[in-house]
């Protein structure tokens, strides 16, 4: 938005004006990221599909074109990369225009995880907010097309994200979906009662599903507030885990997703606060692992190995010709 998609005009090695930088991803010790390919939902029924195309082309050259940066396609890629691993994302179902076909060719071009929602309804399925008038509608907050895409999503082996989705939403998908899904970037309710926020009636329900929930670091949503610090983030993350257990959550910052972090985690280089702070309450090693690295990983391989399953009974399908 701030270079009209011109890679040359900033330095992705060094740039204070944002949270994200190849520099300080490095001080993090990050060894993955998820790129959301984002279009405003004011695109909807317009050039949203042409718009999300060219972010997916953004992210691709950002990370086929810089050494440090290396893009993955699957968990396995992910797993072995020794340099930042890219992963692209679709935050909002208006970006595939009500198309299978389209969300069938993004994910030709390498997006693993789609939003069913931004901040506006699609056609089929329901936002948590309440921004944008489009497809006002009650009782219905997954139609028969919304579950193809789920199914769809399922076949291909793409992440179904539910953050940004209506509690209504994510409720039918988390019953339908037969791969685990996400909540992105989204924190807990009983901590911060924002609606982008996850209730216990529904990670209890993304427990059964198998699923994850990457807490949002952005200080509206841990502390309903601009005051917020690293012991509340953390105070999400031991919500979280007292519920559904640490092998449910991952991280999921939303840096330059939102403006307003909490002291101490001002940019993507101070993760190394939050593990120090998780550490002071008595995490262990191995549940610090699984948020960090492995929970994604082994939520990721489940929805691949849903896909393979799909493929397999499909291939038996149409194993033997029919001759006319």
């Amino acid at each position: 938005m701030h270079f009209k998609n011109k890679l040359s005009n900033f330095s992705i090695h060094d740039n204070s004006n944002f949270a994200t930088d190849i520099r300080r991803l490095a001080a993090g010790h990050v060894g993955g990221q998820v790129f959301a390919a984002y279009v405003l939902c004011t695109a909807q029924d317009k050039d949203a599909v042409r718009l999300t195309l060219e972010q997916i082309d953004v992210i691709r050259r950002m990370c086929t074109e810089n050494p440090e940066m290396e893009l993955v396609t699957t968990a396995e890629g992910m797993r072995n990369s020794t340099k930042i691993a890219c992963l692209i994302s679709i935050e909002g179902g208006h970006s595939i225009d009500s198309s299978l076909p389209a969300l069938r060719m993004f994910y030709q071009l390498g997006v693993r995880s789609m939003a069913l929602t931004h901040n506006c309804n699609t056609p089929w399925a329901e936002s948590s907010a309440s921004l944008y008038p489009n497809y006002q509608r009650k009782n219905n907050s997954l139609t028969d097309f919304g579950k193809a895409v789920v199914n769809e999503m399922n076949r291909l082996g793409m992440l179904v994200d539910l953050s940004h989705s209506s509690w209504e939403t994510a409720r039918s998908v988390l019953k339908h979906s037969t791969a685990p899904v996400l909540f992105s970037h989204s924190s807990a309710y009983a901590i911060c009662n924002n609606v982008r926020n996850i209730p216990d009636d529904l990670l209890l329900l993304l427990k059964e599903n198998g699923g994850l929930i990457m807490v949002n670091f952005y200080s509206s949503f841990v502390a309903c507030s601009h005051n917020a610090n690293v012991s509340i983030v953390a105070d999400h993350f031991d919500h979280i885990k007292r519920v559904i257990g640490a092998e449910s959550i991952g991280i999921g910052a939303d840096y330059d997703g939102a403006q307003g972090f909490p002291k101490g985690l001002e940019d993507v280089s101070k993760y190394p606060a939050l593990i120090e702070e998780l550490i002071s309450r008595n995490w262990t090693e191995e549940e610090l692992a699984g948020v960090l690295r492995l929970n994604f990983l082994r939520v990721f391989q489940k929805v691949e190995k849903v896909f393979l399953t799909k493929t397999h009974t499909a291939h038996h399908i149409f194993k033997w010709p029919i001759l006319l």
